[in-house]
């Protein structure tokens, strides 16, 4: 599925105000955890990286889930 870097913002806003539903082009979702809130927007991030040609920046998992 292609994301759009709109979406990409909408969640990423979403995560910097700690708000776990996330209403984009008519619908809204609502994420269980800020986690699982983090986890879609590194999944897009990968995807739009990899759909560009780039490779995507290392993480460790013990940055992962933080915030």
């Amino acid at each position: 599925m292609p994301w759009s870097l709109s979406e990409l913002e909408a969640l990423r806003k979403a995560y910097a105000s700690g708000t776990l539903r996330v209403s984009f082009e008519g619908r809204s979702v609502e994420y269980g955890s800020a986690v699982d809130l983090l986890s879609r927007i590194r999944t897009i991030e990968v995807e739009m990286q990899s759909q560009s040609g780039k490779k995507p920046p290392r993480r460790s998992l013990a940055s992962f889930g933080r915030g």
